[in-house]
C-alpha cells in the first residue's frame, strides 16, 4: 500500500512552472513537489537517451520524496523518456505509482479546436524531431494536417528575461512566418513548450486574430482532474495540505529569482542532487 503523498511536477527547467500554476489554480486543495534540472538544462537538443536518462532520474527523485503521481511537465521529457517509462521502468520500479506526460491532453482537444484541421506545432528541435505530437495527434483525429516548427531561442529568451524585448520580435517573427509558409492554411497553433506561454502578447501580434493558440496549462490541468476524478484510488493518497515544495539541481538562490517571472512571488527552494 503506498503512502499518501504530494503530486510531483517536473521539468528541465523553469517552464513547468506555467503548468503547475494552472493546475494549483485549479486543483488548490492538493500538496506538490516542483523540480527543475536546471543544472542540465535545456533539454530541448539532447539525444532521446540522455533526456530518457535524465527524466528517469528526477522521475525517482520525486518518488523518493514521496510522489506516488508525477507529471512530466515538459514536452522534450514528455516526447523522449514518458513511453519508456511508463512501459520498462515503472514496473519494476513500484507498479502502483504513475508518470503522465502533456502531450496527450493537449493532443486530446486539438480536434475541437481547428475548423479547417490544419494544425501547428511550435516547440524545441527535441520536441519537434520527435514527432510525438503528430503521432498522438493522429491516433485521434488522423484527418489533421499537422506541420511543425522547431523554436530553438524562444525559451532562452524567456529565460534570459528578454521575451519583452524588441530583440525576441525577429525570432518570434521568422518562425511564425516559417510554418505558416509550410501550411499557409493553419488555424490552430500549439505552443509546445512549456515557456512560450509568456511569448503568448507577441505571437498574438504577428498572427491573424482567426487563428487560434492553444496553450497547454489549462488543459493539462483539466486533465489532470479528470484523471483523479477516473481514479480514486490515487485520488485518495494524494495529500491535501495546499503545501507546494520547490527543488532545483541548481542554485537555490539561481532558481528563485528566475522562477518569479513565471510565478510571480518569491519561493523557497531547496538544491538537490539527482543521479
Amino acid at each position: 500500500m503506498l503512502k499518501p503523498g504530494p503530486i510531483g511536477v517536473f521539468d528541465s527547467g523553469y517552464g513547468g512552472l506555467t503548468i503547475l500554476s494552472e493546475i494549483q489554480e485549479l486543483l488548490p486543495q492538493y500538496d506538490y513537489c516542483y523540480l527543475g534540472d536546471n543544472s542540465r538544462a535545456p533539454y530541448g537538443d539532447r539525444s532521446f537517451d540522455v533526456v530518457y536518462q535524465f527524466t528517469k532520474q528526477a522521475v525517482l527523485a520525486l518518488f523518493d520524496r514521496g510522489c506516488n503521481l508525477v507529471i512530466l511537465a515538459c514536452n522534450t521529457a514528455s516526447a523522449k523518456a514518458l513511453r519508456t517509462i511508463q512501459q520498462n521502468d515503472l514496473p519494476l520500479i513500484d507498479p502502483q505509482k504513475r508518470v503522465l506526460g502533456i502531450i496527450r491532453p493537449t493532443a486530446e482537444i486539438v480536434g475541437n479546436m481547428t475548423q479547417n484541421r490544419h494544425v501547428g506545432i511550435l516547440g524545441t528541435v527535441g520536441t519537434i524531431q520527435s514527432e510525438s505530437y503528430p503521432i498522438e495527434i493522429h491516433k485521434l483525429f488522423p484527418d489533421i494536417k499537422v506541420t511543425g516548427e522547431a523554436c530553438p531561442m524562444w525559451a532562452p529568451l524567456v529565460e534570459n528575461r528578454e521575451y519583452n524585448n524588441a530583440g525576441a520580435d525577429y525570432f518570434i517573427k521568422k518562425n511564425l512566418d516559417n510554418i505558416l509558409l509550410k501550411d499557409p492554411q493553419i488555424d490552430t497553433l500549439i505552443l509546445g513548450c512549456t515557456h512560450y506561454p509568456l511569448l503568448i502578447d507577441k505571437i498574438r501580434y504577428y498572427l491573424s486574430p482567426q487563428i487560434n493558440i492553444i496553450s497547454q496549462g489549462k488543459y493539462v490541468a483539466e486533465s489532470l482532474k479528470d484523471y483523479l476524478s477516473r481514479h480514486p484510488e490515487m485520488e485518495a493518497i494524494c495529500t491535501k495540505e495546499e503545501a507546494t515544495r520547490y527543488f532545483t539541481t541548481e542554485a537555490a538562490d539561481k532558481f528563485s529569482g528566475a522562477a518569479s517571472i513565471f510565478l510571480n512571488k518569491e519561493i523557497d527552494v531547496e538544491r538537490i542532487i539527482i543521479d
